[in-house]
């Protein structure tokens, strides 16, 4: 088993409490199921959120899914002009046996235009 960083990101059709929550936990779903990992071999976790996502910690969507155990930290992104709006970053840190290579980076929604060069 080596240690992996695995990058995703997705845009939230809102800022609620709901559409943060619901678009978080696609996300981390996506991850661990593309790269065939459950909650125990994630290590830590870093989100990021844009500056107009105020209504919810993403990583208390997380805790719901088995996350208890995990360090979790969020921090707001860098305002740039002209940044996707209503988006939530992660960079997962794992266990696995997966070449860095062979790591799937999850992009979702309108997410998917910011890294099409590593996205799924």
């Amino acid at each position: 088993m080596s240690v992996r960083a695995i990058r995703g990101a997705t845009q939230v059709e809102a800022n609620t409490a709901e559409a943060i929550t619901v678009a978080t936990q696609e996300l981390i779903l996506e991850i661990l199921a593309a790269n065939s990992l459950t909650a125990d071999d994630v290590i830590s976790v870093l989100f990021t959120s844009s500056p107009d996502l105020t209504a919810t910690f993403p990583a208390a969507a997380a805790r719901s899914l088995g996350f208890e155990n995990t360090p979790l930290i969020c921090s707001v992104e860098i305002d740039v002009p002209g940044a996707l709006p209503r988006t939530v970053r992660v960079m997962a840190h794992v266990e696995s046996a997966l070449s860095k290579g062979d790591i799937a980076h999850i992009y979702l929604h309108g997410a998917k235009a910011l890294r099409r060069d590593i996205a799924q």
